[in-house]
C-alpha cells in the first residue's frame, strides 16, 4: 500500500492534469482553450514585433536571402 501512496503522490500533478484533459475532451472545452492561446500568442507577437521593428526586419530580410 506504501508503494502505491508513494507513486500517486509521486505522480500527483500528471495524474491530476491527466483527468483535466479528460474532462476538457469530453465537454470540448479544448476549443476555447486553444482560441485564447491563439490569441495570446497573437498579442505577444504584436507586441515584441512592434517593440523590435528594426531587428524584426533585419531577420526577415536574412530570412528571405537564404531562400
Amino acid at each position: 500500500m506504501d508503494k502505491f501512496r508513494d507513486f500517486l503522490i509521486e505522480y500527483r500533478g500528471a495524474i491530476i492534469g491527466g483527468i483535466i484533459a479528460i474532462i476538457a475532451l469530453l465537454f470540448q472545452i479544448y476549443k476555447f482553450v486553444i482560441g485564447c492561446l491563439i490569441i495570446i500568442a497573437g498579442v505577444v507577437i504584436g507586441n515584441y514585433v512592434q517593440r523590435n521593428k528594426e531587428n524584426v526586419k533585419e531577420k526577415l530580410r536574412n530570412l528571405i536571402d537564404r531562400w
